[in-house]
C-alpha cells in the first residue's frame, strides 16, 4: 500500500457475499461475444496448466506445489494494483490481530537492535509493566531460547500467545551486573490507537495512530477524559492524523460521525452502479460544537483521508499540514476457507461528501504548514504518495506526488501544532467555524476550480 501495509477494509462477510454474487452461473444468458471471451479465458487457463506441469516436471529441483500455486496467485493479484494481494494463513491471522487491536501477549513495544530485542516501552497496566520491565531493557532469551538469529516478527510471535499462559524472559539491563530472569503470564492486550493530552491548559489534543476495532471507543474515552480535565476552559480540539496509514473503513466512518450531526460521510462506488453505498452521520456531536483542527501530512492515508475529507467538506474542521497520501480505494478481505488464507482485493473507490475522489491526488489542507527538517533527514522525510506506486488506480486530472511527512519529535518545534494552537486561541483567524448541519449534499461547497468526480 505504501511503505507500511495498511488498508481500508470492509467486513469479511461482505467479501463472502461478493464472492457468492460473482460466482453465480450465467452461461444461459451469454451472447456470442461473451462465449468468445469465455473460450479465450479457458485457453489462457490451459496455458497456465501447461506451464505449471512443465515447471513441476523439468525444474532443476523438485518444487513445492503449494508454493507454486501461492506464487501464481500472488502474481495475479499483484498485477492488478498495489493494494490487492494474497495472504497465506499466517499473514491472514496477523492481519486480523492488527485490525482487531487486541491479542494475548505481554504488553511491550519492542524493536530490534544488534540482533537482540530492545524494549521501547512497556504498555501501562499490562503484565510487562506490572513485572517492572523498563524501556531500553534488552531481551536475550525467550523460554531459554536465544533471540539471536530471530527476526523481529518471529520474536514478537513467540511473545504472543493464549491468555493465562506463561513465558520466561532473560533481560540485560544497564547498571545491572547480572541478567534478570522474569516469568510473565500473558494477558489480553489492547493496542492503544488513540492517545491524548491537554495542550497548554485549554486545548484537547488527540492523536489517532491507526483505525482498528478499538479506535472509536478510544476516541470517546479520551474526549470524555479531556472534557473532565479541562472543563469550561476548553477552547477546542486538535485531532492529529499525521502518519496514520489507515485501517478499517467502519472505524473511519464512526470517528467522522463523532464530530458531525448529519450529512454524508463517504460513498463507495464499485464496478457496477448497484454496488454504490453511502454512509451518513447520525445526530450527536461528541465535542458539542467546539472548533476542531485536523493535522494531516504525506503519511496520512486511507481511513485518515476519509475522516479528513468528511470534516473538511462539511466545514466542520480546519485542516492544517501538508497534502495527504492519496489512497482513495477500498479493499475487501475475502477468506478462502480454513487454512487457505485470504484475498485482499480492491473492490471500490471512495468519494468525499462533495463527490471528489482523492485517489492519487490526496487531500489539500486548508492551511499548508511545512516543518523545519534537519539536514540529515531531508532526503527521507517526504512520501511519494499513491501516484508514485506502480500500477495504482488512475484518476482524472492532475495526479500529485511527493508531500512532507516529517513530524518533529519535540512538540515545541512542531510548526503545524503551533498553528493549530494559534487558530484555536484566535491568534490566527482562518479556522473554520462549525457550519449548520443541513444534511443536504448540494449545500456542501466544492473546492474552487476543481470539479467533483
Amino acid at each position: 500500500m505504501m511503505r507500511k501495509t495498511s488498508v481500508i477494509l470492509l467486513s469479511a462477510a461482505t467479501g463472502a457475499a461478493l464472492t457468492l454474487f460473482v460466482t453465480q452461473p450465467r452461461a444461459v444468458f451469454m451472447g456470442s461475444s461473451a462465449r468468445a471471451a469465455t473460450s479465450d479465458t479457458y485457453r489462457q487457463l490451459n496455458l497456465f496448466g501447461d506451464v505449471f506441469e512443465r515447471v513441476r516436471s523439468d525444474y532443476v529441483e523438485k518444487p513445492d506445489d503449494s508454493k507454486l500455486v501461492e506464487s501464481a496467485i500472488s502474481g495475479m493479484l499483484a498485477g492488478l494494483d498495489p493494494h490487492s494481494s494474497y495472504m497465506d494463513a499466517k499473514s491472514f491471522r496477523d492481519m486480523q490481530v492488527q485490525t482487531r487491536g487486541e491479542f494475548g501477549g505481554l504488553g511491550i513495544e519492542v524493536t530490534m537492535e544488534d540482533g537482540l530485542i530492545k524494549v521501547v516501552s512497556p504498555i501501562d497496566d499490562t503484565p510487562a509493566s506490572k513485572a517492572g520491565i523498563m524501556a531500553n531493557d534488552i531481551i536475550t532469551n525467550l523460554d531459554d531460547e536465544a533471540v539471536q538469529g530471530l527476526t523481529l516478527n518471529q520474536a514478537v510471535e513467540k511473545m504472543r500467545g493464549p491468555v493465562n499462559t506463561k513465558i520466561r524472559l532473560k533481560i540485560i539491563r544497564k547498571g545491572q551486573d547480572n541478567p534478570i530472569d522474569v516469568t510473565l503470564v500473558r494477558d489480553n492486550i489492547r493496542v492503544r490507537s488513540v492517545r491524548a493530552r491537554v495542550e497548554g491548559d485549554d486545548i484537547a489534543y488527540i492523536r489517532i495512530t491507526t483505525f482498528n476495532e478499538q479506535t472509536t471507543e478510544g476516541l470517546k474515552r479520551e474526549v470524555s477524559n479531556l472534557q473532565n480535565q479541562i472543563g469550561d476552559k476548553l477552547k477546542g480540539y486538535i485531532i492529529d492524523l499525521r502518519n496514520n496509514p489507515g485501517g478499517l473503513l467502519e472505524e473511519a466512518v464512526t470517528v467522522s460521525d463523532a464530530f458531525l450531526e448529519r450529512g454524508e460521510i463517504v460513498s463507495t462506488r464499485g464496478r457496477n452502479a448497484e454496488e454504490t453505498q453511502r454512509r451518513a452521520a447520525h445526530p450527536g456531536d461528541l465535542t458539542k460544537g467546539k472548533p476542531v483542527i485536523v493535522l494531516i501530512n504525506g503519511g496520512s492515508a486511507s481511513a485518515s483521508e476519509i475522516v479528513a475529507g468528511a470534516l473538511q467538506d462539511h466545514k466542520r474542521a480546519t485542516l492544517v499540514g501538508t497534502r495527504s497520501f492519496g489512497k482513495g480505494s477500498v479493499q475487501t478481505i475475502i477468506p478462502l476457507g480454513s487454512g487457505n488464507g485470504a484475498l485482499r482485493l480492491t473492490t471500490a473507490r471512495y468519494y468525499t461528501p462533495s463527490g471528489k475522489s482523492i485517489q492519487a491526488k490526496g487531500i489539500v489542507p486548508d492551511i499548508e504548514v511545512l516543518q523545519d527538517v534537519p539536514d540529515e533527514l531531508k532526503s527521507r522525510t517526504d512520501t511519494k504518495g499513491e501516484a508514485s506506486l506502480r500500477g495504482h488506480l488512475k484518476n482524472d486530472g492532475d495526479e500529485k506526488t511527493g508531500s512532507q511527512s516529517y513530524v518533529p519529535p519535540d512538540a515545541k518545534d512542531d510548526k503545524a501544532l503551533k498553528t493549530a494552537d494559534d487558530l484555536l486561541h484566535g491568534i490566527k483567524s482562518t479556522a473554520v467555524t462549525p457550519a449548520p448541519a443541513t444534511g443536504d449534499k448540494a449545500a456542501i461547497e466544492k473546492p474552487a476550480n476543481k470539479a467533483a468526480n
